[in-house]
């Protein structure tokens, strides 16, 4: 790959597109997995596993990143030459609307399989929404849309870096941040630095327990990725430089998964370290941290590299990638609810569920969403194309 693939392909990143599919298959296959393992959350099988914990701790800590990465890119793509008034409305069309319409139609079910033996059926439930009471105390929320609230605040936040970012003025910039993240050493420690410094700042003062937006460590955390993906890919130098040094990323990541497993399996008691528990859980909070970059910033560098390739039916895909997010978790814990009751193991529960998601999912977007204009606006779609 030579710098002048970059430019050709700079109006369409086909990495990012294969890499936004597969983020969005973790998310299925993660929140599937919040059914059974041991962790809290809206619903759970009655029968339970430390087995999927093993691999979701660890996606745990890049699956979001990632996404709010890819957005980051995909928002200085965006901008384009759209003036800033117009990329505010096109930005509130395609995230507020969706997180409004989300918010009463699509998550109120989560919400309702929850609590599913207080009410009489779903209608005695829904009028429970607009007493406005935030969840868990009530049945407001916008539960997994959180992260279409947060791309939302953080386009509006920083349009004006964008407009600098995209302007011949932030060319000098531009070239001194290229020359700073262009070593292994720079790509990887200067953004991880700077995200560990500000949650040293604000954890202390919002501890990361409901997710919310009082929680401005998280809200922070994710700008960070966000931030960076904007960065990385405002200048192709520093993008051709990140799949250069692919090797050294993943040689990185992998060594900085040792000490983060070996923190997390002395919490399930599989390994004894000598030190504290509150130790222990520093230690790996931080190692968390930059593993969360690496894993990232790796994981880019590999999809630059290897799939940056045009599919026929990668575009078709990629438009329905936004809709299934936003129906992904309420199809999760509907089809979950029932398929949870039969005395199945769970290796058989967890698939049933994942697939009959993906189908229905799939079914829901090609059938009800993508035909009708009304619907492809309440889901924050393009109009469909005049013939």
């Amino acid at each position: 790959m030579n710098e002048s693939l970059i430019n050709n392909n700079q109006q369409r990143r086909h990495d990012l597109d294969w890499l936004r599919l597969i983020a969005i298959a973790i998310l299925l296959f993660f929140h599937t997995g919040m059914w059974f393992n041991e962790w809290g959350w809206h619903v759970k099988n009655s029968e339970t596993t430390t087995t999927f914990q093993y691999w979701m701790i660890w996606s745990h800590y890049f699956r979001m990143p990632l996404l709010l990465f890819i957005s980051g890119a995909g928002t200085y793509m965006a901008l384009g030459k759209r003036t800033p008034k117009q990329f505010a409305g096109e930005r509130f069309r395609r995230l507020f609307i969706p997180l409004v319409f989300g918010m009463f139609v699509v998550v109120p079910p989560q919400i309702y399989y929850e609590h599913i033996n207080k009410y009489d059926g779903y209608w005695d439930f829904y009028k429970t929404v607009f007493e406005f009471q935030p969840y868990p105390s009530g049945s407001f929320s916008w539960h997994h849309l959180w992260f279409i609230l947060y791309l939302l605040l953080y386009s509006l936040i920083l349009i004006p870096f964008l407009i600098y970012i995209r302007s011949p003025k932030s060319q000098a910039f531009r070239d001194k941040i290229a020359r700073w993240f262009s070593s292994p050493a720079g790509i990887l420690l200067i953004p991880s630095l700077f995200i560990f410094v500000t949650q040293i700042l604000l954890r202390p003062y919002f501890p990361d327990e409901e997710h919310n937006l009082t929680d401005w460590a998280f809200f922070v955390f994710y700008m960070c990725f966000f931030f960076f993906g904007m960065l990385c890919y405002s200048e192709n130098k520093l993008w051709l430089s990140i799949g250069k040094n692919r090797k050294h990323l993943l040689v990185v990541m992998l060594f900085t998964l040792i000490p983060f497993y070996i923190c997390y399996f002395h919490f399930r008691d599989l390994i004894a370290l000598p030190w504290t528990d509150d130790t222990v859980e520093l230690i790996f909070d931080i190692t968390a941290i930059f593993l969360s970059w690496f894993t990232v910033i790796t994981i880019i560098a590999y999809g630059q590299h290897y799939l940056n390739k045009p599919h026929p039916w990668l575009t078709q895909v990629s438009e329905g990638l936004y809709p299934f997010y936003i129906l992904h978790q309420t199809v999760i814990i509907a089809i979950g609810y029932y398929i949870c009751q039969f005395d199945w193991s769970i290796a058989a529960k967890y698939w049933t569920i994942a697939m009959l998601t993906l189908m229905s999912c799939t079914a829901f977007y090609l059938l009800l969403i993508r035909p009708f204009n009304v619907m492809r606006f309440l889901f924050g779609m393009k109009p469909k194309p005049k013939s």
